[in-house]
């Protein structure tokens, strides 16, 4: 698996969202998602949705998903 496979999947199963995937060895990535339907959601939800959009590559090609998710409020206000 590789980190753009990852980001295309993410950035389809929540569209207008933006990832940035990092990871080396093809089972442990890092990831940074902003989006929209984060709004108003609590962090587990949010974790919820984008592991949704990975389906079962959570249990087989993806070994270790570490994420860090914002709306694009909390993301502008992180690098004003």
């Amino acid at each position: 698996m590789k980190a753009e496979d990852i980001k295309k999947l993410i950035e389809a199963g929540l569209p207008g969202s933006v990832a940035q995937v990092k990871g080396d060895d093809g089972v442990h990535f890092e990831a940074i998602i902003i989006s929209d339907a984060f709004e108003g959601k609590g962090m587990l939800a949010q974790h919820k949705m984008v592991y949704a959009t990975l389906g079962d590559l959570m249990h087989s090609a993806i070994h270790a998903l570490s994420m860090k998710t914002y709306t694009p409020r909390q993301w502008e206000k992180k690098h004003a």
